[in-house]
């Protein structure tokens, strides 16, 4: 179960906005929503404000007259890209601008096994090689040792890149990171790709003509599948890069688009699940070589890089799932790991290009942080995914003493853990999460309370404009608070859900992907408040408002009330003191018992949230009705798999003794010191 957050546009500030500017009043309630509150700001938004001369980053007039000498001299010079879908694009455009210039040029992305960025061996097989200078794109940032390795073999350095600088920069003849704290460009937030973008419009005198009408559809692509916010200079690329992208001359764009089943106008979005997964995959389960030569591909090898890209990606899906459903059963056979603050799970041989993926997943199903390690070769590899507001770089520096390496930000990040020290790691782990008060939980932020009268395709249609979305400008999503459920209808053989609802007095139909009818915590005629996203169907010849449901409640669910519950009851499973006074509160009497056990028996199996809805959550707290389920667990009335959060009654052993529970036992202990 998620938080909800739920904004509140300004009316006022809403009102005069649009009153001055022809964008719809419910596209002007997101912007409100998310601190465009003046016409000024509204502007900037819309206008994107182009691209910054690219000699305003630091070091970018040096970066330009050392390649631009290199070319003249014909020396070979080397592209050293990386792994993901911003090195690989941020590499093919490089490479394909200066060999478009003359200039003696190859390229080296390193394998995902080789670890991330510069590495020695790398750049010793490229000084055999006669590489006399290396132009880093995408990474470079932080290679300090490998820099001293280049010029004590006699070559040189340009570092392009995007991420966050050390207090030392690698020796280079040009650092072009925007992320320098001397670095007086105004917009920080470009990708790899952007970056590389901009050094190519430096060599080219400074003028964005001609590389923007060669390049600006895959640096689309790289913007967009490295999650950088979709603003200011980022917004400029992806808007204008996408219409590039519908008509591109690239053949390997072109064939991925057909692999990817897109045609006509393109999104974000499909850049973002369509095209980016199968440039990723090539690193993740193949080579990243395999996504370049793509790039670069004339027409007839086209289609056939685009194919080896899709099958790549499919076998990442299947793995995705094996991983998947592996934890699961895991966490089946040792509940108590959910009880923990954050989820540490350990497997064998789980592919490290995936791992990353999973984690996020099970961490926006569970509510938790979560570290996934990978146990090969005797080597204990990891990644982690986490909640705005646990920090996981803190947290693993915490744990610095158990691991080899380690980086990320607040949000992401990778580990090793020294041999025989995971038992250690995942005590330092605790320890760190045990100094929070409250931890952070995955929460859905909508724009605002929809008003009836916002469901129309007109006012739908409206927040278009505010494409293209992605990371810092999401697609708007939206409350629907009190709807009366009118009817529930089977999709795709029970495999979906069709709610019909009356809000506000407006039926509207709502659509509930990947939940079936019999697992809905709500029944016709109840009240439900919903998250929801909007989007404009047609059938026939007609247009309407589709309406996808993200999450949903019966209305009056107290979430504090529930997440404090939640809390107590796993401080309760690991041990820790309560307040004196709350042993009372979650002890159930009897009848509660036979009330959870009555309930259950008449499903046979019900999920968890569903049974927690069953009751009054006045008399029967979340906490209460865990404790409920453990007792009946413990008695061999209930069997509950934890993975799934499924309670299932168990075959009839006869009459139980209530009080032969060690659990109730122990509880009215405690009420009784």
């Amino acid at each position: 179960m998620k938080r909800w957050k739920i904004g509140k546009p300004d009316a006022a500030k809403a009102a005069d906005i649009a009153s001055r500017c022809d964008i719809d009043r419910l596209a002007v309630d997101v912007l409100v929503s998310r601190g465009y509150d003046d016409i000024d700001s509204f502007a900037a938004f819309f206008q994107g404000g182009g691209l910054e001369d690219p000699f305003v980053i630091k070091d970018m007039d040096k970066a330009a007259e050392t390649v631009t000498q290199a070319v003249d001299d014909y020396e070979l010079i080397c592209i050293y890209g990386d792994y993901d879908c911003d090195g690989i694009t941020s590499t093919a455009l490089l490479y394909d601008y200066l060999l478009s210039i003359g200039a003696n040029v190859t390229y080296y992305i390193p394998e995902r096994a080789d670890g991330y960025g510069l590495n020695v061996n790398a750049v010793r097989y490229l000084h055999d090689r006669g590489v006399k200078l290396i132009i880093t794109v995408d990474n470079g940032i932080s290679a300090i040792d490998e820099a001293e390795e280049i010029y004590s073999l006699g070559m040189r350095l340009v570092v392009t890149d995007h991420h966050e600088p050390g207090e030392t920069l690698p020796r280079a003849e040009a650092v072009v990171d925007p992320h320098r704290e001397d670095c007086p460009s105004a917009f920080k937030g470009l990708c790899g790709c952007g970056v590389a973008l901009k050094l190519c419009a430096a060599l080219d005198g400074g003028s964005y003509d001609s590389v923007l009408e060669q390049y600006l559809d895959i640096c689309a692509v790289g913007t967009v599948a490295d999650i950088v916010p979709l603003t200011d200079e980022n917004r400029y690329i992806v808007k204008n890069g996408l219409r590039y992208l519908e008509n591109t001359d690239n053949f390997g764009l072109r064939a991925l688009k057909e692999a990817a089943g897109f045609t006509g106008s393109l999104k974000s979005s499909s850049i973002a699940f369509g095209l980016s997964p199968r440039i990723n995959s090539a690193g993740r389960f193949g080579s990243p070589i395999t996504a370049l030569k793509l790039l670069l591909s004339t027409q007839e090898d086209a289609e056939v890089f685009a194919g080896m890209l899709t099958n790549l990606n499919d076998r990442r899906k299947e793995t995705e799932s094996q991983i998947s459903a592996e934890i699961f059963e895991h966490i089946n056979s040792h509940p108590e790991i959910l009880d923990e603050r954050v989820l540490i799970i350990t497997g064998e041989g789980w592919a490290h290009g995936v791992i990353g993926i999973v984690a996020a997943r099970v961490m926006d199903y569970y509510g938790k942080p979560t570290i996934l390690i990978s146990e090969e070769g005797g080597e204990l590899r990891g990644s982690a995914r986490s909640i705005k507001g646990f920090n996981i770089f803190k947290c693993f520096q915490h744990a610095s003493d158990t691991l080899t390496k380690f980086g990320g930000h607040e949000c992401a990040g990778g580990l090793t853990v020294k041999e025989g020290k995971l038992d250690e790691f995942k005590a330092k782990v605790y320890e760190y999460a045990a100094a929070f008060e409250e931890m952070p939980a995955v929460t859905l932020t909508a724009d605002k309370l929809l008003d009836p009268s916002d469901l129309t395709v007109e006012h739908v249609r409206g927040l278009e404009k505010l494409e293209p979305f992605g990371e810092g400008n999401p697609s708007p999503v939206f409350a629907m608070i009190g709807a009366q459920v009118t009817g529930i209808r089977a999709l795709s053989g029970g495999k979906h859900t069709k709610l019909g609802v009356n809000y506000g007095g407006v039926n509207a139909e709502l659509l509930m992907f990947g939940t079936p009818p019999q697992k809905l915590c709500i029944g016709t005629g109840a009240r439900a408040d919903f998250i929801v996203t909007l989007e404009i169907s047609e059938f026939g010849g007609r247009e309407s408002v589709s309406i996808k449901v993200s999450d949903y409640r019966p209305s009056g669910f107290n979430q504090n009330a529930y997440f404090s519950a939640k809390d107590a009851y796993e401080r309760f499973k690991r041990g820790e003191q309560l307040a004196p006074a709350f042993y009372k509160k979650i002890t159930p009497s009897r009848d509660e018992l036979a009330g959870v056990y009555k309930l259950v028996k008449g499903k046979k199996q019900i999920d968890l949230d569903r049974l927690y809805y069953s009751f009054d959550p006045r008399t029967m707290n979340y906490c209460k009705l865990r404790i409920c389920v453990d007792i009946c667990k413990e008695l061999g009335l209930f069997s509950f798999k934890a993975g799934s959060s499924l309670v299932t009654i168990a075959p009839s052993s006869g009459r139980v003794d209530l009080e032969s529970s060690l659990i109730l036992a122990g509880l009215r202990a405690k009420i009784a010191i």
